[in-house]
Parts: structure tokens; C-alpha cells; sequence
């Protein structure tokens, strides 16, 4: 129970940070993507104050080896940088990039009544339902050719 009142603290947290910060605003989002127009240079500060509070977390887990739970915690030998990964990121920055929204300040804005995060949010479990089916499909391809 306690782990459950833990994590919705902290994403109460997390969305208000994300509203008094304006990352829910789009037009805030974009003001800071349009680095050759009238470019916002604000939102580097959020982005560093998450940072700041996040570094010393990660590093004290990594050298403890286990969460707070005693779950062991492993971290990938190398960080590889293959074409899904690419595409994906090429993806997310484009939509980014299009509407100002991303997961977290969608869903964080629907508390201030958003129309256009309820759409973008829907939109959002269409392309992952999508892509849900297209893995599935993918696998069952390479499963068949592997007999």
C-alpha cells in the first residue's frame, strides 16, 4: 500500500512541477523547440532542475546495487544506438516538435481541462496500440522463419 501512496505523491509532485513550470503550455514547449525564431531559452532550467535532483539518486542506486525495495537494479553495459532507436527518437522529436506535447505534460494537463491533450493522449495509444500489433506481427514473421 505504501509503494502505491509513494508513486501517486510523486507524480502529484511531478505534474505540478510540470504546470508551474508551463511545460503543459505548447505554445511555452514550442517557443523553446524554435531555436531560429523567437527562441525561450527558460525551459533549460527545468530541464537542469530535474537533472540536479535525479544525478544523485541514480548514482546512489547504482552503488547500492538495489532499490529501496531490495530489488537488485541493473544498468545496460553499453548504450546501443540502433535504427529503432533512432526512428523512434526521430518520431517523438517530430510530434514534439508539431503539437508541443509530450507523454508527461499531456497527461499532467488534462487536469487544467485540455481538449487538445485528451486528443493528443488518444492519438498516443492509437500509434502504441500500433505498434503493439506491428511487433507482434513482426516476431510471429521471424518465429516462422526460424522452423
Amino acid at each position: 500500500m505504501i509503494i502505491i501512496v509513494v508513486a501517486l505523491v510523486s507524480g502529484l509532485v511531478f505534474g505540478v512541477g510540470l504546470t508551474i513550470s508551463r511545460m503543459v503550455d505548447p505554445a511555452k514547449v514550442l517557443g523553446f523547440l524554435d531555436i531560429a525564431g523567437a527562441w525561450d531559452p527558460s525551459l533549460i532550467l527545468v530541464m537542469m532542475g530535474g537533472i540536479a535532483v535525479a544525478m544523485p539518486a541514480f548514482f546512489w542506486v547504482r552503488r547500492r546495487g538495489h532499490d529501496l525495495r531490495g530489488h537488485a537494479v541493473s544498468q545496460p553495459a553499453g548504450w546501443p544506438i540502433d535504427r529503432r532507436l533512432v526512428v523512434g527518437g526521430v518520431i517523438f522529436g517530430a510530434g514534439w516538435g508539431l503539437v508541443g506535447f509530450c507523454p508527461g505534460p499531456a497527461i499532467a494537463s488534462l487536469g487544467l481541462g485540455s481538449t487538445n491533450s485528451l486528443i493528443f493522449i488518444a492519438a498516443m495509444i492509437v500509434g502504441m496500440v500500433a505498434v503493439d500489433l506491428m511487433n507482434q506481427r513482426l516476431n510471429a514473421r521471424v518465429t516462422l522463419s526460424e522452423v
